[in-house]
């Protein structure tokens, strides 16, 4: 996501380009950037933002959890979109020591053992420390919390990543 698109030419955009542009803002999910197509035009990355929120809302359980599992692991080493590789990179999830590696990956496990899906956070908003502080809190949650905070926490990934594609 190096090119900035302006709003206005989003607008113009036929469903297959937009669709193209946006469909990595939700990890895996490119029908969320395609629904909300019929939604334009749009007035401000906040519109665009919210008409995106509304299909999400919109989804079946299993399909919210389908956009939940299509998360990576934190620090992992595993094939990821560009995206999720540049925000991990900035929170220093891409420079762990091996002893930070095995703790995330200990996390992570424990996290899907008990949920089902990966943990999700903004890392944007965060360091290391306060990642795996999260992670502590996060994993005394019950099922339905950690399922709607999971899609709060995509919620901002998305934000963030529409914030650095539009102008």
């Amino acid at each position: 996501m190096t090119q900035k698109y302006p709003l206005k030419s989003l607008n113009e955009m036929s469903k297959a380009d937009f669709t193209e542009i946006l469909g990595e803002i939700w990890e895996e999910t490119p029908a969320i950037a395609q629904q909300s197509w019929h939604d334009r035009p749009f007035t401000d990355i906040e519109s665009l933002h919210q008409s995106m929120l509304k299909v999400v809302q919109q989804m079946s359980a299993a399909e919210q959890l389908a956009l939940i599992k299509a998360h990576p692991d934190l620090g992992s080493k595993t094939k990821m979109a560009q995206a999720s590789v540049q925000e991990q990179s900035q929170a220093g999830l891409n420079a762990l020591s091996p002893e930070e590696y095995q703790q995330f990956q200990r996390l992570n496990q424990a996290y899907k053992d008990k949920f089902g899906f990966p943990f999700i956070i903004a890392v944007k908003n965060h360091t290391k420390a306060s990642i795996l502080e999260a992670f502590k809190q996060r994993l005394q949650n019950d099922l339905e919390s950690e399922k709607q905070q999971a899609l709060s926490e995509i919620s901002q990934i998305a934000r963030f990543r529409l914030d650095a594609l539009i102008e």
